[in-house]
């Protein structure tokens, strides 16, 4: 799936552990020069707050101005949306992103996608995605996994939507946790069909 520049992405971030994941494929998301329809979770919300150094305000405006701001986006390139915003445009199969990423994705956010339950946004959005048959990645981020879990992927994963567990490599010997964590974010844009340099390519200092 090769996603042309401008492509609308939906990215949501919700309460699991690894903001950073979700804040580092926005960044490259950008710099791809797509537009990002981005939700980010009251839990999430906390979590960033835990993990980072960000100072993310509450309202879903003022994240806006302050992201696009401290990744420097192009006017009318970012579009945060809030839990209730149900005109948005990823509430609807007729006016949505043509792929979307969960990223983090808490156990709880997988279970109500995995369920249909659509009483959020975020929820709204994903269902959409399985609806009209169009690509959903989900980047679950917890150990260890229940059997509750792994149904839940499971029937996701019947569905068509690709299961990312936030697993980094080491075989490219990462020297820092931003290394760990492009690791991770590179295999999201490989199945985006969005080209990247963040970590070499396995066999690629092999080759002639």
């Amino acid at each position: 799936m090769m996603q042309n520049h401008n492509t609308p992405i939906t990215l949501a971030i919700t309460g699991a552990s690894g903001a950073q994941y979700g804040l580092r494929l926005l960044e490259c998301l950008l710099d791809a020069e797509h537009e990002v329809y981005l939700m980010i979770s009251q839990a999430a919300q906390v979590v960033i707050a835990t993990e980072t150094d960000f100072d993310l305000p509450g309202r879903a405006e003022e994240q806006q101005r302050f992201l696009n701001e401290y990744f420097n986006a192009a006017e009318h390139q970012l579009h945060v949306f809030g839990r209730d915003q149900w005109m948005s445009p990823v509430a609807s199969g007729s006016n949505t992103a043509q792929a979307m990423v969960i990223c983090p994705c808490s156990s709880a956010t997988l279970s109500a996608v995995a369920n249909g339950a659509s009483r959020d946004l975020i929820e709204r959005a994903a269902d959409v995605m399985l609806k009209e048959r169009r690509p959903l990645i989900l980047l679950h981020r917890e150990m260890p996994v229940s059997a509750i879990h792994l149904e839940n992927m499971l029937k996701l994963s019947q569905l068509g939507v690709t299961i990312m567990p936030a697993s980094p490599g080491f075989y490219h010997q990462p020297q820092s946790i931003d290394a760990l964590i492009d690791f991770v974010v590179a295999r999201i844009l490989d199945h985006l069909g969005i080209k990247h340099t963040l970590i070499p390519r396995w066999g690629k200092e092999a080759q002639p």
